[in-house]
């Protein structure tokens, strides 16, 4: 039989498997917030593995292996602080965040939070906020697009339209149904495929060369890829590469403070407790996905550079992960491995999908309509998710920039319009409704001016986040927090410390504990 009948075979299985995790999770989909975020009952290791392969999209397995194949390992310092933003995230954010939301009128979005959270009673910003989730996650869901149509160029040597249509179209489809519970089981099957391949492919391929030492001498000396002669400077962290860039890239663990699709796995879990076991399982898979993704292009260079292959992506590389896994395996195995890519990208779209659809009927629609029904809520829902996808899938018939650049945008986007906001949020107490708005707009606005024209200077969340802050703080302090709010950050505050204390008690337990007796909060 043919190689591309093993390798349909084996993604056709994959769809198979997501689209029956979709099903399932309809089964267990009774009420407009199950379906939003799973009626909190999240548990830490599958919140953990979501948590990471919607993160990562596919730029793990294809961004970061190609940039790093080109220019070497200076492209770590990118890796590096995503690794460090991840273990922060599940720190310091997941445990509040998780009381927090429940406290605060049991919010069920981040839109919703911020709203209650400062008592705003304009409505303003809970209406800018979602705004802000649609325009970044538009084009972050662009960008799983475009990897699916790259995707399927590489694996079935088609065409790019067609696998834009067939990777967004199942996508779609198990969101469409399961929702949030979908989204979360079949991130954490994703997530388990991605781990594996990122172990199994370049450990092979390394074995698979004349020597395996070659590594660590071809990149510097031997012709691969766009370099002739190699490249003697691949192996340096910080040749060629300016004090700005590597802040810059560093800043991108930054990014994980504001990151909706994220911040909604920590509001999921059962218990802020949880939190502990999950950074725990998070930073692991973290770690060993970033190493599995640098041996992939270290030993892509010797390979590609001493075989008789080539990678497909001649532009930015971004296929030498699919290509190996492709020339090494029988096809119905290659099949197996490459469907770790499509789940790195679907695990990212369908979690985007859900958040965005989520701020179009949660925080944009019920603020014209008033008390609408469960039944209503939930078909709009998933309404927005199809038409969300197909304004991606429009985006993405002529990509304009990498997968890389796309994520680094939106990734910018949400990390400075909302990140500061959101610490703010959980360790000060005198934040405020306009300083939380005046935060947003001015993170928003810089990553939108900055990106476009001083790029080149440093990655726009850098000033992002540090022009963001400044009015939130700024604005805060000429304001004062509504009547309650204090008084509510107390007792989220405490009944956190209290389950975190207690890890065998229930939420209502801690804050059941806790009420009334909220002066020890350490917050500022």
């Amino acid at each position: 039989m043919s190689e591309s009948f093993w390798l349909v075979l084996a993604i056709v299985l994959y769809f198979g498997v997501m689209v029956a995790i979709g099903f399932y999770s309809w089964l267990q989909t009774e009420k407009y917030d199950d379906y939003v975020l799973g009626d909190r009952g999240l548990n830490p290791f599958v919140a953990a593995l979501s948590a990471g392969a919607s993160d990562m999209s596919g730029w793990l397995l294809m961004g970061l292996p190609g940039a790093l194949f080109v220019s070497g390992l200076s492209e770590l310092w990118i890796a590096i602080g995503l690794f460090l933003g991840t273990w922060a995230n599940w720190k310091w954010v997941a445990p509040r965040m998780r009381a927090y939301t429940e406290v605060s009128n049991d919010s069920i979005t981040l839109p919703s939070f911020f709203e209650n959270r400062t008592h705003d009673q304009s409505r303003a910003l809970r209406f800018t906020s979602a705004v802000i989730i649609i325009v970044f996650f538009t084009f972050y869901v662009s960008s799983g697009m475009v990897a699916g149509g790259r995707y399927y160029e590489s694996t079935f040597d088609g065409d790019y339209l067609t696998g834009v249509l067939i990777v967004g179209s199942v996508t779609v489809l198990y969101t469409f149904i399961g929702g949030f519970l979908a989204v979360s089981y079949t991130d954490a099957v994703q997530g388990t495929l991605m781990f594996l391949a990122l172990l199994i492919v370049p450990v092979l391929a390394l074995f698979a060369l004349n020597s395996p030492s070659d590594v660590l001498t071809w990149p510097t000396s031997q012709p691969y890829g766009p370099w002739e002669n190699g490249n003697p400077e691949y192996f340096n962290m910080i040749a060629g590469v300016s004090a700005a860039t590597i802040i810059g890239n560093l800043a991108w663990g930054l990014g994980y403070f504001g990151q909706p699709h994220i911040v909604t796995r920590f509001m999921a879990l059962r218990s802020p407790a949880q939190a502990k076991t999950a950074r725990r399982t998070g930073s692991i898979w973290v770690f060993i996905c970033f190493a599995g993704a640098t041996l992939t292009a270290l030993v892509g260079t010797a390979y590609f550079g001493q075989k008789s292959a080539s990678v497909t992506d001649q532009s930015g590389f971004e296929t030498v992960f699919l290509d190996l896994a492709r020339i090494m395996f029988h096809p119905l195995i290659a099949g197996i491995v490459l469907t770790a890519v499509l789940a790195a990208i679907m695990s990212t779209m369908s979690s985007q999908l859900l958040v965005t659809s989520s701020a179009l009927i949660e925080d944009l629609y019920r603020i014209f309509k008033k008390n609408p029904n469960h039944t209503t809520l939930l078909v709009l829902s998933r309404t927005m998710v199809v038409v969300v996808a197909a304004i991606g899938m429009v985006m993405a018939l002529n990509p304009s920039d990498t997968i890389l650049g796309l994520v680094g945008f939106a990734w910018a986007g949400f990390g400075a319009s909302f990140g500061p906001v959101i610490l703010a949020s959980l360790y000060w107490r005198k934040l405020t409704a306009p300083g939380a708005l005046a935060g947003m707009i001015v993170g928003a606005v810089t990553v939108f001016v900055w990106g476009t024209y001083l790029s080149d200077i440093i990655y726009e969340i850098v000033p992002g986040v540090a022009f963001a802050t400044i009015a939130m703080v700024g604005v805060s302090l000429a304001t004062r927090p509504k009547e309650g709010v204090e008084e509510e950050f107390n007792q989220a505050i405490a009944a956190t410390d209290y389950a975190l204390a207690h890890p065998d008690a229930t939420f209502q337990e801690a804050l059941e504990a806790t009420r009334g007796n909220q002066a020890g909060s350490t917050a500022v």
